[in-house]
């Protein structure tokens, strides 16, 4: 219900992404790894990829499992890939997410390993489906919500320290806002992938277009800041 209050979608159901509530805390040891404790600051959240094997559900009793899956040297930095497997209480999966992180300026010793993100091609015949106001507070809103803590969301300070301009929005919470727009029943959606690529400040106006599988995310100025976008559903 808070994920949803956060998104303003109270009454209509578990969303799509709420699988990033419970996948967070599990992110967290992982990311306390020596060698990636340090660059934390330097970390953005690039890429994104969710299956859904089926929505998550009341008096669900989950488990998660958090593993690194890809290494690749990429011109921007080093690219991980992060892997959430979730389980219930019979062994059943609930969702798998790769999580498709870019360590800023950061060199990658030795060959690319591991996993990718497989992303579909933009495509060319998509037309607006709607448009998403992001208010001043929605970052602090969403952090609170969905138990997302990380303070280049919310402390300006800290952001700048981490080389950004400003606070930014949350990825997930603009693909959570993008999907919505998408107007598709959440019980019928079975993946989710994107690549992010640009800030969202606030406050601002988006505008996403699709086509009923392929959908993008564009700021105010027309740039591009979710593309390469696909959602599956049945």
């Amino acid at each position: 219900m808070a994920y949803s209050a956060a998104l303003n979608e109270m009454g209509r159901g578990v969303h799509p992404l709420f699988p990033v509530c419970y996948e967070w805390p599990v992110s967290l040891p992982i990311r306390q790894i020596p060698q990636l404790r340090e660059l934390f600051p330097l970390l953005v959240h690039a890429e994104h990829d969710l299956r859904l094997h089926r929505l998550p559900r009341e008096g669900d009793r989950l488990a998660t499992r958090a593993s690194i899956v890809g290494v690749q040297k990429r011109k921007p930095g080093a690219s991980v890939v992060f892997r959430f497997e979730t389980l219930d209480a019979k062994g059943k999966p609930v969702s798998t997410t790769d999580f498709g992180a870019l360590y800023r300026g950061v060199d990658v010793e030795g060959p690319d390993r591991g996993a990718t993100i497989e992303l579909p091609q933009a495509a060319a015949n998509m037309k607006p489906t709607g448009t998403i106001d992001v208010g001043a507070n929605l970052a602090h809103v969403y952090t609170e919500c969905a138990r997302i803590f990380n303070p280049i969301h919310t402390d300006v300070a800290h952001a700048k320290a981490a080389g950004l301009p400003d606070i930014i929005l949350h990825g997930t919470a603009t693909l959570a806002l993008s999907v919505s727009c998408l107007k598709i029943d959440p019980a019928r959606v079975r993946r989710v992938r994107c690549r992010f690529t640009g800030m969202v400040f606030m406050p601002s106006r988006l505008e996403v277009f699709g086509n009923g599988t392929d959908f993008e995310t564009r700021g105010p100025k027309g740039e591009a800041v979710i593309s390469r976008g696909r959602i599956d559903h049945d």
